[in-house]
């Protein structure tokens, strides 16, 4: 396995919730070797200084590339609007970057109100807001900074009280305002569709990055010409967590995977 084509797909996030990216590229690449770097350490991004999502950035990447990643997906919307450039400038691998999902929801929406589920790392992003200011302009965006619900999800709190309490506060005011789509601007959030569900109207599209990210992947992959062209039975998927791996396993129980703590 010392071909480009062999080398894994490489992502990080800023913990567990880049999984749910993971899972959408591996459904559609199912060849592709791949490794995964979980910072639970340094969970969540989001109320992190930009230079210090940068600084994580770039200790992710390093290490991905020190593991022959031949392509990269920031599987994270903070780590994305904040370094996605700075990464992109550095190194000469592709990079994957993950913004809410603003275009589709403007597509969809009948109302012309869109909500936005986010950390305040992404709401107050330079990316976050040319993103936003390039819809239309009849269309308004009701943003929600979702405090806590990361810890939660990183702790295994998908569904719980605590969680159904947080998304009410949350999503009340958007639904009081009209909303008919729910963009989830953070790669966790999706583990809380089934939560989110129970509180918001049948109306109301939920939309996420996921499946974008993989068919992007696929794309970039296929113009560089280093996609896995064979069938391969015996993919590796390596995930190194920097914390406790339990709340990683059960989310990848299904899938055969390596689940490692690692120092990083």
């Amino acid at each position: 396995m010392n071909s480009t084509k062999d080398n894994p797909i490489g992502f990080f996030d800023s913990g567990i919730g880049g999984t749910s990216i993971w899972k959408e590229v591996h459904k559609l690449l199912p060849n592709e070797n791949t490794i995964y770097l979980a910072d639970s350490k340094n969970a969540p991004y989001g109320d992190k200084t930009k230079d210090r999502i940068i600084e994580y950035c770039l200790k992710n990447t390093e290490i991905l590339l020190n593991q022959n990643s031949k392509i990269i997906v920031v599987a994270c919307n903070t780590a994305t609007t904040n370094a996605i450039k700075v990464l992109r400038d550095k190194y000469t691998i592709p990079f994957i970057g993950i913004e809410p999902a603003i275009k589709p929801a403007s597509l969809v929406t009948k109302t012309n109100n869109i909500g936005v589920l986010a950390t305040k790392g992404t709401i107050q992003s330079d990316l976050f807001e040319k993103t936003s200011a390039n819809i239309k302009s009849d269309i308004k965006i009701i943003e929600k900074v979702g405090y806590g619900l990361v810890d939660l999800i990183e702790k295994g709190n998908v569904e719980s009280e605590d969680i159904d309490f947080l998304l009410k506060k949350y999503l009340n005011p958007m639904m009081k305002k009209n909303i008919d789509a729910l963009v989830l601007g953070c790669t966790h959030y999706p583990y809380l569709i089934p939560s989110i569900r129970r509180i918001i109207t049948n109306d109301i599209k939920i939309i996420d990055a996921g499946s974008a990210v993989a068919k992007q992947t696929k794309k970039i992959l296929e113009k560089f010409k280093i996609s896995q062209t064979k069938e391969n039975c015996n993919t590796t998927h390596k995930f190194y967590s920097n914390k406790d791996i339990k709340v990683l396993s059960r989310l990848l129980n299904n899938n055969c995977v390596e689940i490692l703590n690692k120092e990083f």
